[in-house]
């Protein structure tokens, strides 16, 4: 039996004790499936709560605790371990295999190949050779992000998939933009196919919709905060609700998909903001090049990422020494 609450809360007619068994009402029906929308006027009191909550318990629920929910309620479904991965884009590219290992000593989870044909974005990089040869410096896992137009995506997938594979053939996070790929469903099922991990990125503005048919296929969705093509960007704030919708739609689905975010992450009210919405895996170039010691770039990235999935989120303008106060 599908069961929809309908509720409106306002904080000015309600006293602290309301506030605090709202909180628990919203946690319980979270932690159980329920999903509450927020569209009508009808107003619960804490009494009402706590026999619907009791209720409940009557049969076989358990009560529900106080978590990072309770404060921070934009959070949707179950936290996920979060990963620093670097592009390296802003890397010395003539000691390629140095920075990658350089990267895999200061303790990041994957390695990011921004790939560029000059015709999707106005750029250029490089392509699976400079990645494969990147691979015996390093066993840290590698991800390509496909920034291509779609007759590049369909000739030379296979050669993406298996220049990122890992140093004993694991998957490799290959990352194809819903605008570069006419038949996206086909070329997500290529990779898989080929041996990769198969994943979606959508430019600022593209709807989160565009990847709704294609989430059974995919590991990743990378959202992303800038537009793509250069390093050094400004981190475009609106890309949180579409964080947050995508979260919706692979929670509500039951799906085992992390979000990446890319561009203009850095260890400050950026990586919080989209860790606060959702965004697990944050992809971070001139933020994590900015520091000599890249150990504690990644450090002070992974702390502001957690704090705001436990629900302290880092104020723009406050540096990390805020989350000690």
């Amino acid at each position: 039996i599908k069961t929809k609450i309908i509720l409106k809360f306002t904080p000015k007619n309600s006293s602290r004790t309301e506030q605090k068994v709202l909180n628990l009402f919203i946690n319980f029906f979270i932690d159980h499936n329920f999903h509450p929308s927020i569209l009508s006027t009808m107003k619960f009191t804490a009494p009402i709560l706590l026999g619907v909550i009791s209720g409940a318990a009557a049969f076989g629920a358990t009560a529900p605790t106080f978590s990072r929910r309770s404060t921070s309620l934009n959070v949707y479904g179950e936290p996920r371990p979060v990963q620093i991965i670097p592009s390296v884009l802003p890397a010395d590219w003539a000691n390629m295999g140095a920075e990658c290992k350089r990267l895999e000593d200061a303790g990041v989870d994957r390695i990011q190949f921004d790939v560029m044909d000059g015709n999707f974005v106005p750029n250029l990089t490089f392509g699976p050779e400079l990645i494969a040869a990147c691979r015996k410096y390093t066993s840290c896992p590698f991800e390509t992000q496909l920034m291509v137009s779609n007759y590049n995506c369909d000739t030379m997938l296979d050669q993406y998939t298996d220049s990122t594979k890992g140093p004993n053939g694991e998957p490799g996070v290959v990352i194809a933009h819903v605008e570069g790929n006419v038949h996206l469903h086909r070329n997500l099922a290529r990779i898989r196919e080929a041996g990769g991990s198969p994943s979606v990125a959508l430019n600022p503005h593209t709807p989160a919709e565009m990847v709704e048919n294609v989430l059974d296929l995919v590991d990743h969705v990378l959202v992303m905060t800038v537009n793509p093509g250069f390093g050094g960007q400004a981190y475009i704030p609106t890309m949180v609700d579409k964080i947050r919708k995508i979260r919706k739609m692979i929670v509500d689905r039951g799906l085992d998909i992390d979000i990446e975010v890319d561009g203009g992450v850095k260890a400050d009210w950026t990586i919080a903001a989209c860790a606060d919405a959702g965004a697990n895996c944050f992809i971070a170039g001139s933020g994590m090049f900015a520091y000599d010691d890249l150990s504690v770039g990644c450090q002070e990235l992974r702390t502001i990422a957690e704090a705001a999935m436990k629900g302290k989120v880092l104020p723009k303008g406050e540096t990390i020494e805020w989350l000690t106060k």
